[in-house]
């Protein structure tokens, strides 16, 4: 009975010592660029953001497999992102362009859309861990934490309130100086 417990003992010890190499927590790092999240522009014009992505792993390939966002009003949002695959201790990084378009998300304001609206939410990224590069016989390990990043939208002036220009209103203060001259001659 004892050496049938010693050897369920060292099994469960050979199991636990062969299979912790899947619960040790590897890690990666998402941010937005701008690094703050906040961007803003006028009724129409369209903004966005980039993206930085850095796999601290020093043995699985990290592999994004979804994007998701919070919800937006007052625009038409786009999800630009490329999903990409990142080696151990690589790092990839997209400005947000546009015209490419190439980032992680735009979002094109409504003309309509309120002066000082903002839009703000979580941008969250799900991921797989990778025994080597899936497009060359890499093996899937498990799923990797999802990452977020907060982000704001802000619809910015679309431009000052116009004043008249001081030359403009030359004209009209000479008149009146004129007339109060007369005014007080009479």
């Amino acid at each position: 009975m004892l050496k049938k417990s010693a050897v369920v003992l060292v099994g469960l010890i050979f199991i636990l010592l062969t299979g912790s190499h899947l619960a040790v927590a590897d890690s990666y790092s998402f941010s937005t660029i701008p690094a703050d999240g906040n961007v803003a522009g006028p009724p129409g014009s369209t903004v966005g953001w980039g993206y930085s992505i850095t796999d601290q792993s020093s043995q699985y390939w990290l592999v994004i497999v979804a994007l998701s966002a919070g919800p937006f009003l007052n625009g038409v949002p786009n999800a630009i992102f490329d999903f990409p695959t990142l080696a151990p201790g690589t790092n990839a990084m997209e400005i947000f362009d546009p015209n490419s378009p190439s980032g992680l998300y735009e979002l094109t304001w409504d003309s309509t859309a309120p002066s000082g609206f903002v839009n703000s939410g979580l941008f969250t990224l799900s991921a797989e861990w990778w025994s080597g590069d899936p497009l060359n016989g890499g093996m899937f390990v498990m799923d990797a934490p999802d990452s977020s990043a907060s982000y704001s939208a802000t619809v910015a002036s679309s431009g000052t309130v116009s004043e008249p220009s001081s030359l403009a209103l030359l004209p009209v203060g000479l008149g009146g100086l004129l007339a109060l001259r007369r005014k007080l001659r009479v």
